[in-house]
């Protein structure tokens, strides 16, 4: 059985644009998606179509047109669970919390922390050059 740091997250795409900078491969709604135990935490799950732009490959021979698979570490895949939705979920609750132990208004709590949230992601927003880089597919070389 394979450790969870190798295993892996997979799509069927369809090659749709290669320039020198980018590899735009589209993503194939497969009705496997509805039995899938991950498509909860999955983006590609909720809609037909999606568009993935992923660094060119100098090295690698790829035509538009072709059938891939678009890869990802399923580590990758939770990072972004994390930073998307948990991380912003527990400071939601910590400011609420907190500043309702402290007596602070209900709506002057609410507020601040709806603001705190969108603080975090403002910083997640001038970081996402360097997040980009990080959650990232790759093409799986057959």
């Amino acid at each position: 059985m394979a450790k969870q740091k190798d295993m892996k997250v997979s799509h069927s795409g369809k090659i749709v644009e290669i320039t020198p900078e980018f590899t735009s491969v589209e993503i194939i709604q497969a009705s496997a998606c509805s039995s899938c135990h991950a498509k909860g935490l999955c983006g590609f799950a909720d809609s037909e179509a999606k568009l993935v732009m992923l660094p060119t490959d100098p090295y690698a021979e790829h035509y538009v047109g072709e059938e891939v698979e678009l890869m990802m570490k399923y580590t990758m895949g939770l990072k972004a669970v994390w930073i998307s939705y948990v991380i912003p979920l527990l400071i939601l609750m910590i400011l609420v919390l907190t500043l309702l132990a402290v007596n602070v208004h209900e709506l002057i709590a609410g507020l601040i922390a709806i603001a705190g949230v969108l603080v975090y992601y403002f910083v997640i927003w001038l970081f996402r050059d360097r997040l980009k880089n990080e959650v990232a597919f790759y093409i799986k070389q057959n």
